[in-house]
């Protein structure tokens, strides 16, 4: 069965740093792109981070350009998220993604969540 085994989160101080892992298993990882969404209460969800398949091309939010770096090791089936010079509105549920589109089916997992507080 496809798995997506996030860990990572936790609570750290504004300034801080914190390194997402997500483990991927049960599908073919290294023909997926790759994404980190994150999701605070009352808000609607968004796009963190994306990857390509290879790991070429990345993409971020601008509120989180210069400070996220999304990576892949396809040969460990993982995707990282590093997160630097953390704010508070930083602060919310992280999943990770895992999307490819094939002749025209949408082949969209999704790891279970991990929680991201940043506070003094």
């Amino acid at each position: 069965q496809v798995q997506l085994v996030e860990s990572g989160g936790g609570l750290v101080q504004p300034g801080g740093s914190l390194r997402l892992s997500c483990v991927a298993s049960g599908f073919t990882f290294s023909r997926y792109d790759m994404s980190w969404y994150r999701q605070a209460p009352g808000k609607e969800r968004e796009l963190a981070a994306g990857i390509s398949s290879t790991g070429g091309y990345t993409n971020y939010a601008d509120s989180v350009k210069g400070r996220f770096t999304i990576s892949r090791d396809n040969a460990k089936n993982t995707v990282y998220l590093q997160m630097n010079n953390l704010k508070p509105e930083d602060s919310a549920i992280y999943y990770c993604n895992a999307n490819r589109r094939l002749w025209g089916n949408e082949y969209n997992y999704w790891g279970q969540g991990t929680q991201v507080t940043v506070s003094s």
